[in-house]
């Protein structure tokens, strides 16, 4: 297979896989890493160190420190960094990266990897997309382009802090609803018919309704992009520290690795 068809993917947990499970549909050859040894060995695909020398590679990291530790071992042509990382310091690392002949483009995403896999998450791109538009296209036909590197991740970072609360207005209310003798599952079916029904609010609430926390997205996931949201906040965001409190409740807990349908473990009614 040709050069340009071979991608490397860089981090294999939730999201790293299901985008490399939409890059390889579309033809792609993955060359897949991780150092966590547990996820190369779960890696459906070809998991390999050798995705450091690709000529594009796509990172799917916990966070910018990982994506500054990769770019200073790896120098390909191009990085696409579908990470929610840190604006300011993604900003830094593009421009040193520039003046290496390296391309940066960021290409967060909004959804689930559930929602990645399938092929209906929201991707938000910044920078110049010129020279991988192949890549971006595979991966998300959901495409908003924000602007020069570092927008796209300030605007995940708002459409997160909105999904965040939605997520814990729905367990509030279900748990709620409960204490008023309304079943979980029949709660649900009144939030699908009702103004405040979403697509986050039905795929979570059927988690809430089942308890089957398996994770499509981690809580100590959200947690980091929640302080993150509180670090470039200019003014107050009441709700948004409450929710922060609760995704730390929740890590100390041991529900970091759940699903963030989790969340509503924090209410107790008996």
């Amino acid at each position: 297979m040709s050069a340009d068809r071979t991608v490397g993917l860089i981090g294999l947990g939730l999201v790293g896989r299901a985008i490399g499970a939409r890059l390889s549909a579309a033809g792609f050859n993955v060359l897949g890493y991780d150092k966590s040894p547990a996820a190369m060995r779960t890696f459906d695909g070809n998991a390999t160190r050798d995705a450091m020398r690709a000529k594009r590679i796509v990172l799917a990291v916990f966070d910018t420190p990982d994506a500054e530790q990769v770019a200073a071992e790896a120098k390909p042509e191009l990085f696409i960094d579908c990470s929610t990382g840190d604006p300011a310091r993604i900003e830094a690392l593009a421009a040193r990266l520039a003046g290496e002949g390296i391309s940066y483009v960021e290409a967060p995403m909004s959804g689930s990897s559930n929602t990645i896999r399938q092929g209906e998450a929201t991707m938000f791109v910044g920078g110049d997309s010129s020279g991988c538009g192949d890549l971006l296209e595979a991966i998300a036909t959901r495409r908003c382009q924000i602007g020069s590197v570092g927008m796209a991740t300030r605007a995940k970072l708002a459409i997160n802090l909105v999904l965040g609360l939605n997520r814990v207005a729905l367990a509030e209310g279900m748990v709620f609803a409960e204490s008023l003798g309304i079943p979980r599952a029949q709660f649900l079916e009144l939030v699908r018919g009702s103004p405040v029904a979403s697509v986050a609010a039905v795929a979570k609430g059927e988690k809430m309704v089942s308890s089957d926390f398996s994770p499509d997205s981690r809580i100590r996931q959200h947690a980091k992009d929640v302080k993150r949201i509180r670090q470039y906040a200019r003014f107050a965001l009441p709700m948004t520290e409450a929710h922060e409190k609760l995704l730390d409740e929740a890590i100390a807990a041991g529900d970091g690795d759940l699903d963030n349908a989790a969340i509503i473990r924090r209410w107790r009614t008996s």
